[in-house]
């Protein structure tokens, strides 16, 4: 569809549990090339009792009680909306939900994105599209990684678009098809531990900087199966409690060790992904909370050998946001958001379920 018009919002909770992010942007399509204007965005904070639900609370509640909660936290998700929609004086065509990703095992055909659409729409009173990864899930695809499509369309400028969230992904061309993949856990470790120590993460990478990488546990780490894995692949809360945290937790190390050299870890694996695609003098946008690790940035930038580019705060802070809020524009235009050369699915599709009022 050309011509095409259309504002958006979309909502991103990631694995780190960082909060909701909102963001509200005008897409158009003309000459077949999308283009973007970010109206607003802003993050929400979530109460220390949600964020708990969120974080492992789900996994244990009864059928019942999640079923409540799957209700509940999609009020919460309208009243956001809503509130996000009065402080800025803007009507969207559409909002896309991502939900809060409660279970992902795609090799089961799970996948489950807690926030019911139809309670946002009856809250917000306005369209919403949510359930974005279940069709492709079904597809036997992973139902994610979700983001590049937008890399694609929106940020073609890079040849490579790494986010750093709960985990890395990141998203490149490869003989005219999209390549994307999660890379390995990042904040979701890192946080972590930081919270067992009353922090909410490690600023600038102050303290990760000021440790000494452990090499035993940084190539235990790097020896782990999945690294080795081509294709389409991804990450979830299942495998991180599975493999790293008792890797970690048996070494006993230093707080200050022990975030160095996961640090270490993160950005050997971004640097491995770079050197086997093998582009020359490579350029790297970089997104994410990550973004604003210096310190693992810095390693990334060593160790992969790119030239990276740190977008505006705005950017970094939202672009996940920005990227749901394109999916919902690319439903309504009918255009396909799951890739299947980056998820694996039998066919591209166009995921997502409508709630219209």
């Amino acid at each position: 569809m050309d011509n095409f018009k259309i504002t958006a919002i979309g909502l991103m909770s990631g694995t780190s549990l960082d909060g909701l992010d909102v963001c509200c942007a005008t897409f158009s399509k003309t000459d077949g090339r999308w283009r973007f204007a970010i109206d607003a965005a802003r993050g929400y904070d979530y109460p220390d009792d949600l964020k708990y639900r969120l974080g492992t609370g789900a996994q244990q509640m009864s059928a019942h009680e999640f079923v409540a909660f799957h209700s509940e936290y999609g009020k919460f998700l309208g009243e956001r909306v809503a509130d996000f929609m009065k402080e800025y004086g803007i009507r969207p065509d559409i909002v896309a939900s991502h939900g809060h990703t409660i279970f992902h095992e795609p090799g089961k055909r799970i996948m489950f994105q807690i926030g019911d659409g139809a309670a946002i729409a009856a809250e917000a009173r306005v369209p919403v599209v949510s359930d974005f990864r279940r069709l492709d899930i079904m597809l036997g695809g992973q139902g994610a990684p979700l983001v590049p499509i937008g890399d694609r369309l929106l940020f073609a400028d890079y040849d490579f678009c790494l986010n750093i969230g709960g985990f890395s992904n990141i998203s490149y061309e490869c003989d005219g098809e999209r390549q994307a993949f999660d890379i390995s856990p990042v904040n979701y470790v890192l946080n972590h531990y930081c919270r067992q120590r009353g922090l909410e993460f490690d600023r600038d990478g102050l303290i990760a900087r000021s440790g000494a990488v452990d090499a035993e546990l940084l190539a235990s780490l790097d020896a782990l199966p999945f690294y080795s894995q081509t294709g389409a692949k991804s990450l979830g809360r299942e495998w991180v409690e599975k493999e790293i945290f008792p890797m970690i937790d048996s070494r006993g190390l230093e707080f200050a060790d022990l975030l160095s050299t996961f640090t270490e870890h993160a950005a050997r694996q971004v640097a491995r992904v770079v050197r086997r695609v093998g582009k020359p003098h490579p350029t790297m946008l970089i997104t994410g909370g990550g973004a604003l690790n210096v310190y693992l940035v810095e390693r990334i930038r060593e160790l992969a050998g790119c030239e990276v580019k740190i977008p505006s705060r705005q950017i970094i802070e939202f672009k996940e946001a920005l990227i749901f809020a394109f999916l919902g524009a690319l439903y309504m235009a009918g255009e396909a958001s799951c890739l299947s050369s980056v998820t694996g699915a039998a066919c591209d599709n166009i995921g997502g379920m409508l709630f219209k009022i």
